[in-house]
């Protein structure tokens, strides 16, 4: 829940502007979104970075802090602005589920092909994790199904690799090849999304996969 009250960031003199800025990111990290208000009025610079490279935005959105994204966006942050380890703000909303604050970032500006530091799109650790509604929006929105990052791995092959085969990855495998994904295309050793889940006992994505081959769904 986002909090209303700044008594637990200490003050510091607006006449310091750096320390105005770092109390953005701080702020909006720990949810005080009037104080983001306040600072942003008092013009703490909106793009600044902390010791890892994150924005106000991006520390609001590791935080899933929702009023102060809004106040964010709304103010012209950028919503893909990188940190130090390739994580931006729509790359984090998306690998981890954050689905308001993934709604908010596609609708300013989320580069639908910008990748995190495996060369992955924000579509396939949202697969892995199990974030289907995630994944649903992600596909909505246009995300490339069959992207391959530099491990070789579809957001299928997470699916199937670093899933449980529970349910939630099973609606994730449906929701993919449904929109297209390519069930065939195999990972850098030649291992096809099939012959993974049937290695790893996931029976109910096994038998989707067959479903959508005998479909005709592979090129």
């Amino acid at each position: 829940m986002e909090q209303t009250i700044d008594a637990s960031i200490p003050r510091r003199s607006q006449a310091d502007s750096v320390s105005k800025h770092a109390l953005l990111v701080e702020a909006a990290e720990s949810g005080h979104a009037h104080t983001v208000e306040r600072l942003l009025r008092d013009g703490a610079d909106i793009g600044h970075r902390d010791p890892r490279g994150r924005t106000a935005l991006l520390a609001a959105t590791h935080a899933n802090r929702i009023a102060s994204a809004r106040l964010l966006v709304a103010a012209g942050a950028d919503v893909n602005a990188k940190d130090a380890i390739g994580d931006s703000p729509y790359l984090y909303a998306g690998a981890r589920g954050h689905l308001e604050i993934l709604e908010l970032l596609l609708a300013h500006g989320a580069d639908l092909r910008s990748t995190n530091r495996y060369g992955g799109t924000a579509l396939i650790p949202a697969a892995e994790r199990g974030h289907v509604e995630t994944v649903r929006r992600l596909i909505e929105a246009g995300v490339d199904v069959d992207h391959v990052n530099r491990l070789g791995w579809t957001a299928l092959l997470e699916a199937v690799i670093l899933g449980d085969g529970g349910e939630r990855h099973q609606a994730i495998v449906r929701l993919l090849l449904d929109a297209g994904a390519d069930p065939a295309l195999a990972d850098n050793e030649g291992v096809t999304p099939l012959e993974h889940a049937r290695r790893l006992g996931h029976l109910a994505i096994e038998a989707l996969l067959q479903t959508a081959i005998i479909g005709g769904r592979t090129p």
